[in-house]
């Protein structure tokens, strides 16, 4: 009963740093490999549900359902002949995907996958390992993944690629922002930034009090903190330069940006690391809003060790299949954005909103101690100062758009001509004149009869 209440357990702080050496490595090799697995599977994954939503097939020949056709199309890249542009810089550029990758696959080292369990008679958590400010690891990992790309751009010695890493540095920060301003509401609800205390903080509902009522509220954050939820996803998404966010390497403007001039295995690991930060992101944000490694709540009522044991690793891997098929869904369904729209919603929709819910949830926060009366009174009117804010926010009054004739009279002298306004072409002027010409021909000739 003992080991089974200690295999069902929350891992904290204290429980790291004890483990022999050679679990620490098989945790590493873990993470390591389902980063890998993780990334096979979700390009086949990709691919059959696009194919899906297209009404046609996918990858079905190699393998069963096609399962084999993302190892040999690895297999197929490694075999092609490795192109070294010749003003570009060997170093940078040989290490340039080599760092998107490290970047994306050291996330993975602080996300817990469950519980307390028994390995060999060794109780360890589920997880690499934590520490007090392990999100932070997370961001930092996230900013570093930017300059691979920005590197892989500069050193290529090219325009296209110069100009994708550039575009994709633009991108990648103005998202962090937005996303590291939605953790701020996580931090500030569960009272710490260590990733399994994040989990552990999600483990139980939250319990209001509305006008002297007391309401339960969920325990995910997804849920008490949905506009934090929202706002994470969709910077994740941009983040991750994933469809319809994916202006860094657009076809259709850059000729496939900062990886123009990439080539074999290289190529490999930059297409690679967009899959690991897809699946690591995912993890993250079923990490900090969907509970992590616990079985939602419909388990739960009936099952009681459904949070005990391995079975917590089934749960997280569910919320992380999820979430990657939403990347995918995405992809499938929305046309990508132009740049000046893109690095206009991040800077003037998200920040601000990010910014105004982070101010009212501190407000909330702040007057949990007072008396039920005082709170609801606080409430209403602060919802009302916003509202007034709201309605009277001073905005710019748009010109009235000029008629097509005031568009023409403005016009400068000399300017070409232009064509009739009404789309009614008027009679030629030689009309008159050809018909004149014509007529002697099919009139008579008589004594008055006389020639235009």
């Amino acid at each position: 009963m003992n080991a089974l209440y200690l295999a069902a357990q929350d891992p904290t702080l204290a429980d790291f740093g004890k483990d022999p050496w050679w679990l620490v490595l098989g945790k590493i090799v873990f993470a390591f490999v389902f980063g890998l697995l993780a990334t096979l599977l979700g390009v086949w994954f990709e691919r059959r549900v696009v194919g899906y939503m297209q009404v046609r097939p996918g990858p079905n020949q190699v393998g069963p359902f096609g399962l084999l056709q993302t190892l040999a199309d690895g297999l197929k890249m490694a075999f092609k002949e490795d192109i070294l542009p010749r003003t570009a810089d060997k170093v940078v550029f040989f290490f340039a995907p080599t760092i998107s990758v490290i970047c994306a696959v050291t996330s993975l080292s602080v996300v817990p996958f469950g519980p307390m369990v028994s390995i060999f008679g060794h109780h360890t958590p589920l997880q690499v390992t934590d520490v007090s400010v392990a999100v932070l690891v997370i961001l930092a990992c996230s900013s570093m993944g930017i300059y691979g790309i920005v590197l892989g751009g500069w050193a290529s010695g090219s325009t296209y690629p110069l100009l994708g890493g550039l575009r994709s540095s633009a991108q990648m920060i103005s998202y962090e922002v937005a996303m590291g301003l939605s953790i701020v509401a996580v931090f500030m609800t569960a009272g710490t930034m260590s990733t399994s205390g994040i989990v552990a903080a999600q483990a139980h509902g939250t319990r209001l009090s509305l006008g002297g009522w007391e309401v339960a509220a969920p325990g995910w954050y997804a849920i008490l903190l949905l506009p934090s939820f929202i706002i994470f996803f969709i910077a994740t998404v941009g983040e991750t330069n994933r469809a319809p966010f994916d202006l860094p390497e657009a076809e259709s403007e850059l000729v496939a940006g900062f990886m123009t001039e990439y080539s074999s295995l290289k190529f490999a690991l930059f297409m690679l690391s967009e899959y690991v930060s897809m699946v690591t992101m995912s993890a993250v944000t079923t990490t900090l809003f969907l509970g992590g490694w616990r079985a939602p709540a419909p388990i739960t009522t009936f099952w009681a060790g459904a949070n005990s044991g391995w079975w917590p690793m089934l749960w997280f891997f569910g919320k992380v299949l999820i979430l990657v098929f939403v990347f995918v869904w995405l992809r499938g369904t929305l046309p990508r954005l132009r740049y000046d729209q893109f690095m206009r919603f991040g800077w003037k929709v998200l920040l601000p909103i990010n910014l105004v819910w982070i101010l009212v949830l501190s407000g909330l926060r702040s007057i949990e101690d007072w008396q039920a009366r005082d709170r609801l009174l606080a409430t209403a009117v602060g919802a009302g100062v916003l509202l007034l804010a709201t309605l009277f926010w001073p905005n710019r009054k748009r010109e009235p758009k000029p008629t097509l004739q005031d568009q023409a009279n403005s016009r400068p002298h000399g300017s070409f001509p232009l064509p009739p306004m009404d789309l009614q072409v008027p009679p030629s002027p030689r009309t008159k004149r050809v018909v004149a010409e014509r007529e002697p021909a099919n009139v008579a000739a008589g004594s008055d009869s006389r020639e235009v």
